[in-house]
C-alpha cells in the first residue's frame, strides 16, 4: 500500500506524462539535426520547467550529473511545487545521438519513488540482466553464463532457444556474449545507443525481445529497475568499477553496503514506483514525436507499481495554443 493516498498516486503518474511529453516536444525540434548537445539541452530545460507543476517536494536522485557538471536537473536538486517527499530519477534525453541522427529509440525518461528507495548510482557502467514477467522467480542469474540463462528461460516460456531474443548494445565489450548467445542459437537484437528502452521491452510482450543482457550506465539502470518494477518484471544488476576512486564514490552514495553486491530489483527501486517515458523517436518501445499542420501527436508509457498497470496514452497537441520552447 503506498503511504501516499491512493488518488494522489494516480494524479501522479498523469503529471509525469506531462512532463516526459515537455522534453520530448523540446527535444524533437532537433532530431534528425546533428546537434546532440542542443537536443539534450532542450530537453533538460523542458522537463525542468515542467517539474515545477507537479504537487511534489522532490529530490534528484539520478539526473545530469552534480551540481557543477550540469546547470538543471544535477544530482541533489530540489525540484517540484510541493507535497510528497520523493526521489527522482531522471533521463531527459535518452538516447541523444539517437535524436541527433533520427535513429530509433530516443525517448524521455522519469521515475518517482518514495524518499531513500531508489539506489543512488553514480556515472559509471553496470552489468543488467532482465526478462519479463510471468516467469519463475530466478529464472536467470547475472552470474550464470549466457549459455544457461538462454536454456533456463527457453524452458520456463516453453520454448526453444532458437525462439529467444537477446537485445543487448552493441559495443565491443559484448562480443563474446554475443557470439555465445549466437552459437546457443538465439536471435540477437543490437542497439545503437539507449539501453533503458530495450530492458523495459522485455516486459511487453509485443516487442519481440525476450531477455536484456550487457552492461551500460548505471543510472539508466536504476531507471529500468522502476519500468520493470511497475511490470512485474525480474532484474539484477552490478555496479561495474574501472578504478579505487569510482568504489569508493559508491560506497559514499549507499553509506553501509557493499557497492560490489549483486542487486536485486528492489535494491535499486524498492517502495511505491511511478514511471513515465514519451517517445522522441520511433521505436519498438514507443513511437515517435509527429508532426502535423495544427498539431503534434506524443506517444507515452505510464506505469505504477501499486497497480500494475501500464499505459500507453497518445497526446495530440494543438499548435495555435501550445506554448514552445525557443528553436
Amino acid at each position: 500500500m503506498p503511504a501516499f493516498p491512493i488518488i494522489s498516486d494516480r494524479n501522479l503518474a498523469l503529471e509525469l506524462v506531462r512532463v516526459t511529453e515537455a522534453a520530448a516536444l523540446a527535444s524533437s525540434r532537433w532530431t534528425g539535426r546533428g546537434r546532440k548537445n542542443d537536443a539534450d539541452g532542450a530537453a533538460v530545460e523542458a522537463m525542468r520547467a515542467a517539474f515545477d507543476t507537479v504537487a511534489i517536494n522532490g529530490t534528484v536522485v539520478i539526473g545530469e550529473g552534480e551540481m557543477d557538471e550540469a546547470p538543471m536537473l544535477y544530482i541533489g536538486e530540489q525540484v517540484g511545487a510541493g507535497g510528497p517527499a520523493m526521489d527522482i530519477a531522471v533521463d531527459p534525453l535518452e538516447g541523444t545521438n539517437l535524436c541527433a541522427k533520427d535513429m530509433p529509440n530516443a525517448i524521455t525518461v522519469v521515475a518517482l519513488a518514495e524518499r531513500g528507495n531508489f539506489l543512488h548510482a553514480p556515472d559509471i557502467y553496470m552489468d543488467k540482466i532482465v526478462v519479463g514477467s510471468g516467469l519463475p522467480e530466478g529464472v536467470v542469474d547475472l552470474d550464470a553464463s549466457i549459455e544457461t540463462n538462454l536454456k533456463n528461460l527457453a524452458r520456463a516460456k516453453d520454448r526453444d532457444v532458437q525462439d529467444l531474443v537477446l537485445c543487448t548494445l552493441e559495443r565491443d565489450r559484448h562480443a563474446d556474449m554475443i557470439a555465445h548467445a549466437r552459437e546457443a542459437g538465439a536471435r540477437v537484437r543490437l542497439l545503437t545507443d539507449g539501453d533503458v528502452a530495450g530492458g523495459i521491452a522485455t516486459c511487453l510482450e509485443d516487442s519481440g525481445v525476450d531477455i536484456y543482457v550487457g552492461s551500460g550506465g548505471a543510472p539508466e539502470g536504476v531507471l529500468t529497475a522502476a519500468a520493470v518494477r511497475c511490470a512485474n518484471g525480474q532484474m539484477q544488476g552490478r555496479l561495474v568499477f574501472e578504478d579505487d576512486e569510482q568504489r569508493a564514490r559508491a560506497a559514499k552514495m549507499n553509506p553501509g553496503k557493499d557497492p560490489a553486491r549483486k542487486l536485486g530489483l528492489h535494491d535499486m527501486a524498492a517502495g511505491p514506483v511511478l514511471f513515465s517515458a514519451t517517445g522522441v523517436t520511433t521505436g519498438a518501445l514507443l513511437r515517435g514525436v509527429r508532426f502535423y499542420p495544427h498539431q503534434v501527436v506524443t506517444h507515452s508509457l505510464v506505469m505504477r507499481s501499486s497497480s500494475g498497470t501500464s499505459r500507453f496514452i497518445e497526446a495530440h497537441h494543438n499548435l495555435n495554443t501550445k506554448v514552445w520552447p525557443a528553436q
